[in-house]
Formats: C-alpha cells, sequence, structure tokens
C-alpha cells in the first residue's frame, strides 16, 4: 500500500506536466498564428522557429505527460484497494468525465498543431487566446472536484463555472481592447 502514495505522486507530477504543456502550446499557436500576418523574412524566421518550439513541447513533453499520467491514473484505480474505493465514488465519475474532456481538447490541441505545422491558419490569435482556457476551466474542475470530493451540490459548482467563464470573456475582452488601444 505504500507504493499508493508514489503512484499517486508520479500521476500528479505528469498532470502537471501536461497542463503545462497545453497551457504553452496554445500559447505558442497564438504566437505562431501573429507570425503568419507578418512581413517576410520575419515571417518566415518565426514560423520556422514556433515550428520547432511547438514540436519539441508537444512530442517532448506534452504527449509524453499525458501518456503517463493516465498510465499512473489506471494503475492507481485498478491495482491498488483504494482505487476500487474511489471509483465507487460519485465524484470520481465526475472528475472522469472532466479527464475525457480534457483527452479531447488535447486532441483538438493536436489537430490545430498538425494544421499550423503545414501552414495552414483555421482560426484567429484571438481565437487561440479563448481556446486556451478551456484546459483552465477543465483543471479548475478538476482540482475542486478532488480535494472537495463533492460531486452532488451540481448547482454551486454550475454557477461558478459559469461566473468564471463569464469573468474570463470580460478579461479577455479588456485585454483585447488594451491590444488594440496601443496597436499591438
Amino acid at each position: 500500500m505504500e507504493y499508493y502514495n508514489y503512484l499517486k505522486s508520479l500521476h500528479l507530477i505528469f498532470v502537471i506536466t501536461w497542463f503545462a504543456g497545453l497551457f504553452y502550446i496554445v500559447r505558442l499557436f497564438v504566437y505562431q498564428i501573429e507570425a503568419h500576418g507578418k512581413t517576410s523574412p520575419a515571417r518566415e524566421i518565426l514560423s520556422d522557429q514556433y515550428k520547432i518550439m511547438t514540436k519539441r513541447l508537444w512530442y517532448i513533453i506534452t504527449w509524453p505527460s499525458a501518456i503517463l499520467a493516465s498510465i499512473f491514473a489506471f494503475w492507481m484505480i485498478f491495482f491498488t484497494d483504494v482505487g476500487s474505493v474511489w471509483l465507487q465514488q460519485p465524484w470520481m465519475h465526475v472528475k472522469l468525465v472532466f479527464v475525457f474532456l480534457l483527452y479531447l481538447y488535447h486532441l483538438k490541441c493536436h489537430q490545430i498543431y498538425r494544421q499550423l505545422q503545414n501552414d495552414q491558419i483555421k482560426y484567429s490569435s484571438n481565437f487561440m487566446r479563448l481556446w486556451n482556457e478551456g484546459a483552465t476551466l477543465i483543471l479548475f474542475s478538476v482540482v475542486f472536484l478532488v480535494i472537495l470530493k463533492n460531486a452532488v451540490n451540481w448547482i454551486y459548482g454550475v454557477i461558478g463555472i459559469i461566473l468564471f467563464s463569464v469573468m474570463l470573456m470580460i478579461g479577455f475582452k479588456m485585454y483585447q481592447r488594451i491590444r488594440t488601444k496601443n496597436g499591438l
């Protein structure tokens, strides 16, 4: 049973590095998209550099972290006594839904990554700034679920996530106005 804490520690470390990769990759997408609006030779120099940076981040940090976080999670859930207890808890079912959403988010980021590697710009930098908040919402939801272990009180949780989303949108709009005003 002592090894459970090692599994949990490794799981948490790789969850943190996975989220770090997801947060940074989308920020790099913003820079990559904005580089396409520059004139030559800056466009080519920046685009090439961002492609290298995103490839390294994606395949050296983000994907391995996602896989290792999942391996340690499955190990804890299916091969320890504690895991079988957690799996019977309603909050864990909700957490697993958020983990599924996180993988969908990750896969969409992978699709965007591949498009940008092929110089296909399908989204604006402003869209990417908003997209970056998706991982933030999932992170908040999972952390509160794991710490509070309360999946029953949906009303407060839903209201909290909606209010948090509204605050993010207001913050984004204010940031967008400041950037426009300053000519950035």
